[in-house]
């Protein structure tokens, strides 16, 4: 038996073991129950999280049921984590990864092997958005989303490109929807305000977390939330206790929200978030640190302040009286920018401010203004409904790098090209439900995208083209316990700004690339899902959802080999042939009122079709799970979070090896590690004690040293968390 498939059976058997093992806690749970009279509480089950409500994928159904991977992370999984940042609490999304480093100014996102840090185009093949809003960012040597997770009451992970309908072409690994808290998320019925104060400490890092929320209904149809956090951290140091440079921050957000009802239905929003974090002497490379010399990092230190802004006013009104009109109307600024200053350069090669523009004062910055318009109407007869869905989306981005010393002051960064995006996209989507069995999703959208070089980049000429995204998926349960489902999706990603007028890399001079080809993916999908209910004891709940997929993509867009070594008169990027990502998804979830259970199992592999080599994105087999229990009279509950990975497929890829990829950097050497959390939570809901809320963990138990399969740097060691709030109403 080969390598990949031994560890592959050792997860499969895991999952076995973990099944096995839900079955005899929640009978020994029962048990207890039966003896001690608690079987008689008229406490039901909570949802498991494949009941959770999916927003973001048409119209709204449980996850189990959207012909497609869908993963919702709740208000409650967010508190339980205590998560520093926000790729912390998507980590257990099976197929989902984070990329770069757990600097706060170095993560990315990595789905079904699509994304990776130091790559231009890697941000564009995953969709992120905070309530509607896209956001994008991408620099040398930095992550590419700055918020924190706070800010935040649901996260929504559509993995594969089917998303693109309704996004925006070129989400070849998924969509990330972040949704922002609300006011009516805290005000307790009968109540018209409050007030939650939370502190927070984490002992790894001797990081630091002060919060609060004040939110106010000022009338039956107008309330308001403002919200702010502040973190603050030193270094935080591995298994090992080795201490992870320039992992340090003081970050600080804020939310302020207004929402107000218009007419009969409709309602209206306006919020303004932000997040902000100025930091000294920081590590150049954020995405990873980066080896020694002379004394100091390879690329040296900077001065960074990173600020992210984003505006939204919308406005969204179903029209109860006229089933054809549910319309959604929104207008958007973001704003990604990075003050640059006192960088020490690269003594290993004597570059400064006088040679590099790398290491001259400057400030970078993404600013995008964004409209969207959606309608939804409704048809129904005897037996079945049918919601039509369409729209137009705009969104122009302007691309920035001012320098303000040095000899590029005057020339503008080769590098990171100065520029415009001008983004025009409308699509159709219908959903024919017949007799709530079977469920018919067809869709098709239609972009078009300019590229604009400014004077500065050096550069002459637009990039125009169009793309189209068709989709089609169906969902047919049999009964209330098993539905099968599949989906064929095409999707188009549109070079981005470097890619196309970039002419200057670290060490070379290259030619714009005016002949790119757009990225194309042609995405397969097909599962079933398994319900179950009273399985073991009266009102519990357990499902099950697998999912094959199998991605195609022609025309992978990469820098082009051999630039560093002094290329020129040639076009920087270039089209790959033809790239196949494959794998299987498996979602479990199990909720009783005393125990409750969730795992996720992906095994993903992808290959370059050209050279059949691995794809060095696609990260290795994992199986993560909960378990847990509940005290409810109580008001208590525990449980363990664990995390199997295995090593890397390619044998090039894993520092137990003797063999060595060409070009590989050792700092990507990763080994398997398994990892495993264990949290308690407490808040009262009567009692002298009602309306505070205590959470303890303690992330790594046996503290293990192991380095995230993206990551450049080794995780954190064993640290002990708690956080504490405490909620006023009036």
């Amino acid at each position: 038996m080969g390598l990949a498939k031994r560890r592959s059976a050792h997860l499969m058997c895991g999952i076995a073991l973990f099944v096995v093992a839900i079955g005899q806690d929640v009978r020994a749970q029962e048990a207890s129950g039966q003896a001690t009279g608690a079987g008689s509480s008229t406490q039901t089950a909570g949802t498991t999280a494949l009941q959770r409500l999916v927003v973001g994928a048409g119209q709204e159904k449980v996850a189990i049921d959207t012909p497609q991977a869908v993963t919702v992370v709740g208000q409650e999984d967010i508190d339980r984590e205590q998560a520093t940042l926000v790729g912390d609490v998507l980590k257990r999304i099976p197929g989902v990864n984070t990329s770069g480093s757990d600097r706060a100014f170095g993560q990315t996102f990595n789905i079904r092997g699509v994304g990776a840090p130091e790559n231009a185009g890697e941000e564009g093949r995953i969709i992120v958005n905070v309530d509607g809003v896209n956001k994008f960012y991408e620099q040398y040597r930095m992550g590419g989303f700055f918020s924190d997770p706070e800010l935040y009451k649901s996260i929504e992970v559509l993995r594969g490109p089917a998303s693109s309908t309704l996004y925006g072409s070129g989400a070849l690994g998924g969509v990330i929807n972040f949704t922002t808290k609300d006011a009516s998320d805290f005000i307790d019925p009968g109540k018209n305000g409050a007030l939650r104060l939370k502190g927070s400490y984490s002992s790894n890092e001797k990081g630091w977390l002060s919060s609060f929320v004040l939110a106010q209904r000022m009338s039956p149809d107008a309330e308001f939330l403002l919200t702010g956090n502040y973190r603050t951290a030193d270094n935080y140091t591995t298994g090992d206790g080795t201490e992870i440079r320039s992992s340090f921050f003081d970050t600080w957000s804020g939310l302020a929200k207004a929402t107000a009802n218009v007419g009969d239905e409709g309602r209206a929003r306006l919020s303004y978030q932000r997040w902000d974090s100025d930091a000294d002497r920081q590590d150049y490379a954020q995405s990873g640190s980066d080896s020694v010399t002379m004394g100091m990092p390879m690329f040296g230190y900077v001065d960074r302040h990173v600020v992210d802004d984003t505006i939204v006013a919308s406005y969204e009104n179903p029209f109860s009286d006229n089933d054809w009109i549910d319309v959604k109307v929104s207008a958007s600024y973001s704003n990604t920018s990075t003050e640059q200053r006192n960088a020490t350069g690269n003594r290993m090669f004597g570059l400064t401010c006088a040679s590099s523009a790398l290491f001259c004062d400057t400030d970078y910055g993404y600013q995008t203004v964004q409209f969207n318009i959606e309608n939804t109407s409704e048809f129904q007869g005897e037996n079945w409904k049918n919601y039509l869905t369409y729209g137009w989306q705009i969104a122009h981005q302007d691309r920035t790098a001012d320098v303000l010393s040095g000899p590029a002051a005057a020339s503008g960064i080769g590098f990171h090209p100065e520029g415009t995006d001008l983004r025009n996209g409308i699509f159709v989507q219908n959903e024919f439900v017949w007799d709530q069995k079977f469920t018919l999703i067809p869709g098709i959208r239609f972009d078009t995208r300019r590229l604009s070089p400014t004077a500065s980049s050096g550069v002459n000429g637009d990039f125009e083209d169009t793309a189209v995204s068709p989709k089609i998926a169906a969902h047919y349960r049999f009964n209330d316990t098993v539905a099968i489902f599949g989906s064929f999706a095409h999707t188009e990603r549109f070079p981005t700004i470097d890619e196309v007028f970039s002419t200057t890399s670290s060490r070379s001079v290259f030619l714009p690339s005016f002949g790119l080809e757009k990225e194309k993916s042609d995405n397969w999908e097909g599962g079933f899902a398994l319900s179950g209910y009273d399985v073991v004891r009266p009102g519990d709940s357990v499902q099950l959802k697998t999912t094959y997929f199998h991605n195609t993509i022609q025309d992978l867009i990469a820098l082009k080999p051999g630039l560093a070594a002094g290329f020129n008169n040639t076009q920087g990027y270039y089209n790959i042939d033809r790239a196949r990502i494959h794998g299987v998804e498996v979602e479990v979830a199990y909720e009783s009122d005393y125990v409750f259970a969730s795992a996720g199992y992906s095994h993903v592999l992808g290959r370059n079709a050209t050279n059949d080599q691995h794809l060095t994105t696609v990260a290795p087999d994992e199986f993560s799970f909960t378990v847990g229990g509940r005290l409810p009279d109580r008001d208590i509950e525990f449980g363990l979070k664990s995390r199997i990975v295995a090593g890397p497929q390619d044998s090039c890829r894993n520092s137990a090896t003797s063999v060595t990829c060409p070009g590989a950097s050792t700092s990507r050497f990763s080994q398997s590690f398994n990892v495993h959390d264990v949290y308690l939570s407490w808040a009262p809901k009567e009692g002298q004690f009602a309306g505070w809320e205590t959470q303890i963990g303690v992330d790594n138990v046996f503290d293990e040293n192991y380095k995230e399969f993206l990551n450049n740097d080794y995780a954190k060691g064993r640290t002990f968390k708690i956080s504490l709030a405490k909620k006023f109403g009036w």
